[in-house]
């Protein structure tokens, strides 16, 4: 099986715009796909690639085991891309020519059952991309208080009904705790309209593996940082898969910003760092999606640094 299948991946080499010579970071290595692709286009250019999953950094060592180029031209950094700006600086990167982000996750975190990122298996109730972090979404359902559960629910998966969720949560929890993804399921069948229970599944495990991970704090900080690092002209491409990231992606690149409105100068021009290169994100073709089912709620943004 496929560790994970890049998404839109023409897409993404066209909108970085691809300089032979230049450097270039995977901030989502994931599989390796993009990464690779990017590392086949250049000549005496590099690739930077970040990832905090065991799973990622054992794909990179097969990488660079099966392809001279790679192990050349790729260093792997073992760590959140939040914190990407400072350890580029570390290996004495300072500008990088282009930036990717793939924000979904893997098909083989899905498929894995014992990472429990999935409804379909019963597994021990995880959900951690770094496993070596304290806090895990078992650590959440048994221990959070019910506005915090109702915060997370809302906010995150946009469950209508959070409040009742996150009071369920609470009083079940103190008969037996909360331990598998199974015992989530149970909780969260009589709450679900008739006929939409796994789409509720799904925006629960949403709402708690963005929790986890702290992903919406993650996205933020990484997003200040690319402004930071990019030469002019230098290609941003960011693949989103729900509107909470697509929503922060978005007004960074059309504001500079990350919520709010940007002020305006006299001439009512915005200050930013980036122009978006398309006036609406890219979706995956029908033809992908006929292969991929997963990439349905894809979109990518490209965008240049003015």
């Amino acid at each position: 099986m496929q560790y994970h299948v890049p998404i839109m991946l023409k897409q993404c080499l066209d909108g970085l715009n691809i300089n032979p010579n230049g450097i270039y970071v995977d901030l989502t290595f994931g599989g390796g796909g993009h990464s690779k692709a990017i590392l086949d286009r250049l000549d005496k250019g590099k690739v930077y690639c970040f990832d905090q999953d065991k799973d990622a950094i054992s794909n990179y060592k097969l990488l660079v085991k099966n392809d001279e180029n790679a192990a050349q031209k790729s260093v792997f950094i073992e760590s959140n891309f939040r914190y990407f700006k400072k350890y580029l600086r570390l290996h004495g990167i300072t500008e990088v020519d282009g930036i990717l982000a793939d924000l979904g996750v893997s098909s083989h975190q899905f498929d894995e059952a014992d990472r429990g990122f999935s409804y379909r298996f019963d597994a021990d109730l995880d959900m951690r991309m770094n496993q070596s972090q304290p806090i895990s979404a078992k650590t959440i359902v048994n221990t959070y208080d019910q506005r915090q559960l109702t915060k997370i629910f809302k906010e995150f998966g946009e469950i209508q009904n959070a409040w009742k969720l996150a009071n369920t949560v609470v009083r079940e929890r103190i008969n037996k705790p909360i331990e598998t993804t199974g015992d989530l399921t149970k909780v969260c069948f009589s709450l679900a309209k008739k006929g939409q229970d796994y789409k509720y599944f799904s925006q629960v495990f949403q709402a708690l593996r963005i929790e986890t991970n702290e992903e919406i704090e993650a996205l933020k900080e990484m997003l200040l940082q690319t402004s930071e690092v990019m030469k002019p002209n230098g290609r941003l491409a960011i693949i989103t898969f729900h509107s909470l990231e697509d929503r922060l992606v978005k007004n960074y690149i059309k504001q500079g910003l990350l919520e709010g409105e940007a002020e305006k100068d006299v001439f009512g021009n915005v200050s930013k760092p980036f122009d978006a290169t398309t006036r609406k994100p890219t979706e995956p073709s029908e033809e992908e999606l006929k292969t991929n089912s997963r990439a349905r709620s894809a979109k990518l943004r490209v965008a240049e640094r003015i």
